[in-house]
């Protein structure tokens, strides 16, 4: 009898819960196409990120609208989207983007009142596999920095030779470097499976170069690609 009411209660559990996703669907698919809206406006102003820093990232990552009353303490988070070149060693073309979870530290103080945009260029492998793989605290694990702005800022700098992840904002119509240390980034794994239907790992989505591009991530993938034919190194 035990064993017949605790299976009720999950079903019923189940179905309490199943009406929810189409509206979480919806809302991870708007936070996809705002993710491309906000790149391609930031990409868009003449001082921008420096093309040369641009074309050398292994990944983007773009948090579209995040604000400071969103960061209750160990609650709740900014969310958005990452994309990588595809293959094993970072080298093919923007591969299909996976969600992630902005959480905690210091963003609160930095963002004010406002909406903030932020989008974080993560310039080596070690740093991109490891935000692959599980939640990172920047500055921490991953070497983090306030990145430079303009399209003729040079990027042969200390802090942008040995940042992982180089942090950039915009709010109230103003874009610049911001550092980002303290917080945290990590795969959003439950907006990952209502985007492609099934449970996959943030990496295989990443870095598969079979994982179809969602319709809404068309814009996010199509500006990187035509901003960024070709993946630079470092000489």
């Amino acid at each position: 009898m035990k064993i017949k009411l605790t299976l009720l209660v999950s079903i019923l559990l189940l179905l309490s819960v199943r009406p929810m996703w189409p509206a979480d669907k919806e809302k991870d698919e708007a936070r996809l196409e705002k993710s491309g809206t906000v790149l391609k406006e930031i990409l868009d102003i003449p001082d921008d990120i420096p093309q040369d820093l641009l074309s050398r990232a292994d990944c983007v990552v773009v948090f579209p609208s995040v604000l400071k009353a969103a960061f209750v303490v160990g609650a709740s988070y900014g969310r958005g989207a990452m994309t990588c070149r595809s293959g094993k060693d970072f080298e093919g073309p923007w591969g299909a983007p996976t969600m992630m979870a902005l959480e905690g530290g210091s963003i609160g103080f930095q963002v004010g009142g406002e909406a903030t945009d932020f989008v974080l260029l993560v310039m080596n492998d070690r740093g991109a596999n490891a935000i692959l793989s599980s939640k990172v605290k920047l500055g921490g694990y991953a070497s983090a920095a306030a990145g430079p702005v303009g399209r003729s800022a040079s990027a042969e700098t200390d802090v942008t030779l040995r940042a992982e992840i180089l942090s950039y904002s915009r709010a109230r119509g103003l874009f610049a470097g911001v550092s980002l240390a303290g917080s945290t980034i990590r795969p959003d794994n439950s907006a990952n499976e209502r985007i492609y239907g099934r449970k996959i790992h943030a990496k295989d989505i990443a870095l598969s170069v079979t994982t179809g591009i969602p319709p809404s991530a068309q814009e996010l993938i199509s500006t990187l690609n035509a901003r960024t034919l070709k993946h630079e190194t470092l000489k």
